[in-house]
């Protein structure tokens, strides 16, 4: 269950999400300074710093992976998709735990899916300091027999009071900077699998334009954007930062201030979707509103800071772009003009226009 910042009171929020406001009075020591709809929660512990909290799992990548029989990239994504959530509200990721359900025990298996984690930890500059693996037979039926799982992780960060980001200061005016995916990340992967399924295309396809298989290309990694966010918010006036996830660039929409974005730029898009839009005839307006469509970060920091913070991106190896501009907008508009792409997204999604 979300909801956008901004969007609404607690006495419009769906029932679920009223449900749990009531919680915020529970703990006397543990009360969230932020509502639902940001990335990560923030959570008051009496002292300077402020503990952030954020969950995501790797959704149905984990049936590419049971196909593929590889296994050790889904801990690297379950970390991306935790860490890179984290870091948006203003934090530094320090620990994360993971939950795996599992159809069957098996040590190899088990092995690989924490040489993964391992791996997502060590990009993420975080430790995992424990978790849960439990065999839930009953409840669990992959794409192989015995190798169904479910992998998801809650992740820890710290930020100073004073320095949560929640999109509240962003202005007009202010610059947009995306910086590269690499490539469809953990997001999607339904729509994907059902287009190349009612295409024919076997995940051991070799594709000319991947380079590799189908299935090599679908579990590539998701990017890890620590280390730039680190540096981005330790050098500039960041304003907002963006993780991309599902919604694409709807996500852009996702900030405290009355503002929207004007993105003239877009970066160029990877091999992946392209396939996928030409396989399933689909428009712009869904692709951008379901991938991250080459950018899977973003940030805004103001005009003259933004050739600065495509530096940065440089320097930690990830390629960035000016993408466009805040603008003034109470229904915190995205607008695409780019490419031959015209779009406008608001609550309701992406049309033409």
């Amino acid at each position: 269950m979300t909801a956008t910042p901004g969007d609404a009171g607690a006495d419009t929020l769906p029932e679920g999400l009223q449900l749990l406001t009531e919680t915020f009075s529970f703990s006397g020591r543990a009360r969230p300074l932020l509502g639902f709809g940001h990335y990560a929660t923030v959570i008051d512990t009496g002292g300077p710093q402020a503990l952030a909290l954020a969950t995501d799992t790797i959704g149905t990548k984990a049936l590419v992976a049971q196909a593929m029989g590889t296994y050790d990239t889904a801990g690297i994504d379950c970390v991306a998709m935790n860490a890179n959530d984290i870091v948006c509200v203003g934090a530094e990721p320090i620990a994360m735990v993971d939950c795996m359900l599992v159809e069957e025990m098996e040590e190899a298996f088990l092995a690989e899916i924490a040489a993964g984690l391992r791996e997502g930890a060590r990009r993420a500059r975080i430790s995992i300091p424990g978790g849960e693996t439990a065999r839930v037979p009953e409840m669990l039926r992959g794409a192989v027999p015995g190798r169904a799982f479910d992998l998801g992780g809650t992740c820890a960060g710290l930020v100073e009071r004073d320095r949560i980001l929640t999109g509240a200061g962003v202005a007009p005016g202010d610059a947009l900077v995306g910086f590269a995916s690499s490539g469809i990340h953990s997001n999607g992967l339904t729509l994907a699998r059902r287009t190349f399924r009612e295409a024919g295309w076997e995940l051991g396809r070799h594709v000319e334009e991947f380079g590799r298989t189908l299935g090599e290309e679908l579990l590539e990694p998701t990017a890890m954007y620590v280390d730039l966010a680190m540096a981005l918010l330790r050098e500039l006036d960041v304003r907002a930062l963006f993780h991309l996830t599902g919604g694409g660039f709807l996500n852009l929409r996702r900030l405290e201030a009355e503002a929207g974005f004007d993105i003239e730029t877009l970066p160029p898009v990877p091999a992946i979707f392209t396939v996928i839009q030409n396989l399933a005839g689909l428009d712009d307006a869904i692709m951008y509103a379901e991938y991250n469509m080459g950018a899977g970060f973003c940030a805004v920091v103001p005009e003259a800071e933004a050739e600065r913070a495509l530096a940065l991106g440089e320097a930690c190896g990830i390629e960035g772009w000016r993408l466009g501009t805040a603008t003034a907008s109470a229904g915190r508009e995205v607008t695409i003009r780019a490419g031959g792409v015209a779009l406008r997204g608001g609550a309701e999604g992406f049309g033409t226009g």
